[in-house]
């Protein structure tokens, strides 16, 4: 334990430069006193490092020493290869790199080590696009990453669901993120942190102009306050549904996790012939009809009435279409089916529009 904590302040000291030994304490959750005596001892076994007393004081390790990767674990080093950086480094331009960097550590680690982390390559892949779906093709990806990187202002045509579709916006990129096979943007318009979707950039420019970053941005905990006001934005309304057995232990197969564990937080006792009536968060009511009817006869839609009038129209146009084709509907007439077509298009479909920023929509 001690041996693993001299290591992490040895690497804590060489990668960011100089450091207080509260922030050292901090960092590796000990006490004070505890980081004074780890101090004495890394002195003692010949690391290069003095400290300095004062406001702009701390610890700091002699210009130009550096230390070998040693001290792993072999949970540490089977995880560097578990990660998969390869292939999405390779979306980013990174990828000769990141091979390189893999290939040093590798040659780095002792001889048991090293052959545990081959095995973790060799066992475990990490596929990140959902089933059925093909990931993004973003050609304009690696010339983004590389203005991120370098906190340059970019210009970018892009295309968006609502009017006017195309759209010119000029933007500080702070990140980009990688959710389900698509990359993302999180970029500064006019004061704002929007969401883009790369695959919909039409074309970009770097400018020659730099930025400077807020201090204080996270881009993971931005990332997740975002997920969390999209869902709350799109699902604006409530419907109540009456489910079958067997449809309320599908829901988690059919519908989103959001809308599956509304379900089964509001269902009521089952009546007498085994259905239980549930109420899940909606969007549009086109939306919810195109979830809804993967699960068959196995739902009833029992509000609101726009959904449930919009679910008797579409089932009657199916059944219409059905019977004028069948041959044993041929010898009576079937009255024609309602102008509104079974899976008509919307743009409300977030499986396709998820990542649009609603102000850019």
């Amino acid at each position: 334990m001690r041996a693993s904590r001299l290591v992490s302040t040895l690497l804590l000291l060489q990668s960011r430069g100089r450091m207080t030994a509260k922030e050292l304490a901090e960092e590796l959750e000990v006490s004070v006193r505890t980081v004074y005596r780890d101090m004495d001892s890394l002195s003692a076994a010949g690391v290069p490092l003095y400290g300095e007393p004062g406001h702009d004081g701390g610890y700091q390790l002699l210009d130009g020493y550096r230390t070998q990767l040693t001290g792993l674990t072999a949970g540490e080093a089977e995880s560097l290869f578990l990660t998969a950086l390869p292939a999405v480094a390779a979306d980013l331009g990174l990828g000769t790199a990141v091979s390189a960097t893999q290939l040093k550590l590798l040659a780095a680690l002792p001889g048991e080590l090293r052959e545990r982390a081959e095995r973790i390559s060799e066992r475990f892949h990490l596929d990140a696009p959902s089933w059925y779906r093909d990931g993004d093709r973003t050609p304009h990806l690696t010339v983004v990453a590389d203005a991120v990187w370098n906190q340059r202002v970019i210009r970018m045509r892009y295309e968006r669901w609502a009017e006017p579709h195309t759209v010119s916006r000029t933007v500080e990129p702070y990140g980009l993120v990688l959710k389900a096979g698509h990359w993302y943007l999180v970029a500064c318009h006019a004061g704002t942190m929007r969401t883009y979707r790369v695959s919909r950039v039409l074309d970009v420019e770097v400018g020659a102009e730099t930025f400077d970053r807020a201090p204080d941005f996270d881009l993971v905990g931005h990332w997740r306050v975002y997920l969390e006001q999209f869902d709350a934005r799109r699902h604006n309304g409530e419907a109540t549904l009456r489910l079958s057995p067997r449809a309320l232990a599908r829901l988690p197969h059919f519908l989103e996790p959001a809308l599956a564990r509304s379900a089964h937080e509001t269902a009521s006792e089952p009546d007498s012939a085994g259905w239980t009536r549930v109420t899940i968060p909606v969007e549009s009511a086109e939306h919810t009809l195109s979830e809804l009817l993967k699960l068959g006869d196995d739902v009833e839609v029992l509000a609101p009435t726009e959904l449930r009038e919009q679910m008797v129209r579409t089932l009657r146009a199916m059944l219409g279409r059905y019977e004028r084709s069948s041959p044993l509907s041929r010898r009576g007439s079937v009255p024609d089916a309602p102008a509104e077509s079974v899976g008509q298009e919307h743009r409300g479909d977030h499986h396709r529009g998820e990542s649009d920023d609603h102000r850019e929509r």
